[in-house]
């Protein structure tokens, strides 16, 4: 097995290529070691001491570091991945209950399929490149507010916050009037 590696717009995230499918549908993002417990791949990971963050991606897994530097942790966290799907140990030890997403009705319900229509189609799959993603939390019609939640290499990137405001929060205006501003959360 032969996992590539790549290196992400945040230093202290890297990106792992297994060269398979990690996640079949989604994404998951563990911030901490207690998230990590249920799946045996993150748990494994969170046993290294300088990893802070996992995150799963389709065919991706990035890992965010404490401290340390690269070149000593590597080793480490290719040896647990490489493991992990050699040993075709599963990926999660339960399935966690869905989150429910806010219900929108009429005109709000139009505004917010149209963001996530271009969450979807323009700002997801270059995010993913990077190692991360950006889920929809909500809208504001009042305010004309979208919250976004970073994941993955994006949380904690020191440019999230221009891509969130020059990039999403710009294109969202654009083409969708009724949107006034982006925030994380």
């Amino acid at each position: 097995m032969f996992i590539q590696t790549e290196t992400t717009p945040n230093p202290a995230t890297l990106k792992f290529i297994p060269g398979r499918e990690v996640m079949a549908e989604g994404t998951v993002d563990f911030p901490d070691s207690a998230a990590g417990s249920r799946s045996p791949l993150a748990a494994r990971l969170f046993t290294i001491s300088e990893v802070e963050r996992v995150f799963f991606g389709s065919d991706f897994i990035t890992v965010t570091k404490r401290d340390g530097d690269w070149r000593h942790l590597k080793p480490a966290i290719l040896g647990a991945i490489m493991e992990h799907f050699t040993l075709g140990l599963p990926l999660f030890e339960s399935e966690a209950a869905a989150e429910t997403e806010p219900v929108y009705e009429g005109e709000e319900a139009e505004i917010v399929a149209q963001i996530k229509e271009l969450l979807d189609t323009r700002v997801r799959p270059a995010v993913a490149n990077d190692g991360g993603d950006i889920i929809f939390k909500g809208f504001d019609g009042g305010s004309g507010t979208v919250f976004l939640h970073l994941q993955g290499s994006c949380s904690g990137c020191p440019s999230s916050t221009i891509t969130l405001r020059n990039g999403i929060e710009n294109m969202l205006r654009h083409y969708i009037p009724e949107v006034s501003g982006v925030e994380a959360v």
